[in-house]
């Protein structure tokens, strides 16, 4: 029999129509399961199980009632650490953060309130977000449950390590360079990030999203159907479009995919990872679909430039704090931050000046084609410890070269998982779509979800 904790949230929702289960027996099974994981995974952070049990009772009697009050009413979510809640403090990852309740729910917190989810624990995250790691000065060490010696990737890093271990059906992470389809594809669950604006977000900022990181993409699109619900204060959302979410079958024949296999800078694609994701397009191409390789179209000075631009924006933050604060922050993020330290006007400009060579770059290069397929990384998981693959703040972001260019060009893009190493970690398909296409890149992989191969099991607590 499936464990409450691993059902989907459409089939939770079923079972509640049915009254076959309660929000009640279900939460207290996740909290159980949750119990039984976080002490080696540590993905979670301000868990309230007292008033978890109390939303999932009040769910409960709404049900029995039959008048559920929202389109998620019971299910049991998480929320990452840096999307504000009222009355809890947000300390983005870092020791170094002065603690403070927030005063409001974001936009993503409030919409699932309002949809009746369970909100019943943040997920962790690094320092200030600006690592692919589990690692936080803040938090303790997150772990990738399909190998506790293994790194879940961030920013989201508690929110794909809850996805993969069962914490619940729906989970929201972060985007800006990768930090949601990162976790997801170290991970092996599915995420979505969506076209810049399509969420609204608090506060906003060019390139950074908010996405569903789930165990299915039909969870995705359901959880996309309330957090794209409108809210004035995102100065930088989409108008509200009603999209068909629940919509995802789709005929893979005559579209036109692209393959790219080489992202113009970065790492290099590992042989386990190309194998996997060339696999994944002879299965398109098998289905009808036509698929072309592409040529690179990001160059270094493109990727330099974004660095300079973050580095200095990070170093502004950090060298503002006192000393006795800046030593709390985790050394690789400072020693990174300080490269910005010294850097001209008119160097900083330039780089900041690559996010729009970056945007142009890519949309030019999506457009003779209905979708682009990628890694979503060049490499699987790596050492938990280390706050990057390289573990070098001279090279940081040689594993987001896959990702980086759609947070710069709007685009919404999707990390499915595509196979394992042979040592049994999980491998990430990028899929890629037309700026504002969200729900076509929910059918994509949609299509690539019915096709692949038979999945493993979900990895389980080491205590079992």
């Amino acid at each position: 029999m499936t464990a409450l904790h691993d059902f989907s949230a459409t089939e939770l929702l079923a079972a509640y129509r049915s009254k076959a289960l309660s929000p009640l027996e279900v939460m207290r099974d996740v909290l159980a399961h949750v119990a039984e994981w976080e002490p080696h995974i540590r993905a979670t952070y301000a868990l309230d199980a007292e008033a978890a049990l109390a939303q999932a009772s009040a769910a409960e009697a709404r049900w029995r009632a039959g008048a559920p009050c929202g389109a998620l009413d019971g299910v049991p979510i998480t929320l990452k650490e840096n999307i504000a809640t009222r009355g809890m403090a947000m300390p983005l990852g870092s020791a170094a953060t002065e603690l403070a309740p927030a005063l409001h729910d974001a936009p993503p917190a409030a919409r699932a309130r309002e949809a009746g989810a369970v909100c019943f624990s943040k997920t962790t995250m690094p320092d200030y977000g600006m690592l692919s790691s589990g690692l936080s000065s803040f938090h303790p060490l997150t772990r990738n449950p399909w190998d506790l010696r293994k790194n879940p990737g961030g920013s989201s890093a508690g929110a794909a390590a809850a996805a993969a271990a069962g914490y619940g059906p729906l989970h929201v992470g972060t985007d800006i360079g990768g930090s949601v389809r990162l976790p997801a594809g170290w991970c092996g669950v599915f995420a979505l990030k969506p076209s810049l604006g399509r969420i609204p977000i608090y506060p906003p900022y060019a390139g950074r999203v908010a996405g569903p990181m789930t165990r299915t993409v039909a969870d995705a699109a359901l959880l996309m159907a309330t957090l794209s619900l409108p809210d004035a204060r995102d100065t930088m959302s989409l108008p509200y479009q009603p999209i068909a979410w629940q919509q995802l079958d789709r005929d893979v024949r005559g579209l036109k995919l692209g393959l790219l296999m080489d992202a113009g800078w970065g790492d290099p694609v590992e042989p386990e990872v190309r194998a996997a994701v060339l696999a994944a397009a002879r299965a398109f191409e098998a289905a009808g679909a036509i698929v072309e390789p592409m040529q690179p179209f990001m160059v270094r000075a493109m990727a330099d430039g974004l660095d300079d631009f973050w580095r200095q924006r990070s170093w502004l933050d950090i060298s503002a704090l006192s000393e006795a604060r800046r030593a709390k922050v985790l050394p690789y993020i400072v020693e990174w931050a300080r490269g910005g330290a010294g850097l001209s006007g008119e160097r900083v400009f330039r780089g900041y000046s690559q996010m729009g060579a970056m945007r142009d770059a890519a949309v030019a290069a999506c457009a003779p084609y209905d979708f682009v397929l990628s890694p979503t990384s060049p490499m699987p998981a790596y050492a938990a410890e280390l706050p990057a693959p390289a573990n070098d703040p001279v090279r940081p972001f040689e594993h987001i070269a896959f990702t980086l260019p759609y947070n710069m060009s709007e685009q919404p893009a999707a990390s499915i998982n595509a196979g394992t190493t042979a040592g049994g970690l999980p491998i990430g398909l990028q899929i890629i779509g037309q700026r504002f296409d969200d729900l076509g890149v929910l059918q994509l992989a949609r299509a690539w979800e019915l096709m692949r191969p038979a999945q493993r099991a979900w990895p389980a607590p080491p205590t079992r």
